[in-house]
């Protein structure tokens, strides 16, 4: 991460990362009361964004770690094993288990149940939490950018 920004981006990893959770919550409660399959797979879904963001942090905790005689240039590099450790996960999870899902649904298919309230309350909720998680790494990124614009920032950064 930039010089200028002292945590890392670590306020707008929290931010994801507490939005992942409600979202999770919420959809999983919806699952609960109309046993629609598509809230249960949206539930894992936010399930797994949220485990990635503790996958970020820890690779930016990791990162910080003092050099010693196994790492002497230090850890530095942990943070885009973990970035990268993140990738990997949202491909692979996100593939098999809509591999799986296409799979239940060619075998049994069946209507989808639950109120279209309940769905449009569920994403109405989990928009206004992205919204929220967004504008704070927005504000996280204006700070770390410094007097540069957005697409210099972005071609210059690690």
């Amino acid at each position: 991460m930039p010089d200028g920004n002292a945590h890392g981006g670590k306020k707008a990893v929290i931010a994801a990362f507490t939005a992942n959770i409600a979202i999770s919550i919420s959809k999983a409660a919806a699952y609960f009361f109309t046993a629609s399959p598509s809230m249960l797979a949206e539930a894992i879904h936010s399930c797994a964004d949220a485990a990635n963001q503790l996958l970020l942090l820890f690779g930016q905790k990791q990162s910080k770690k003092a050099a010693d005689s196994l790492h002497p240039f230090g850890y530095g590099r942990e943070q885009y094993f973990y970035a990268f450790m993140v990738s990997v996960v949202l491909f692979l999870l996100g593939g098999c288990f809509a591999i799986m899902e296409a799979a239940e649904k060619i075998s049994s298919p069946s209507a989808s149940g639950g109120p279209l309230w309940l769905a449009l309350l569920i994403l109405a909720f989990s928009f206004l939490l992205e919204c929220y998680s967004f504008f704070v790494a927005l504000k996280e990124t204006h700070k770390a950018k410094g007097g540069k614009s957005y697409w210099e920032f972005v071609l210059k950064a690690k």
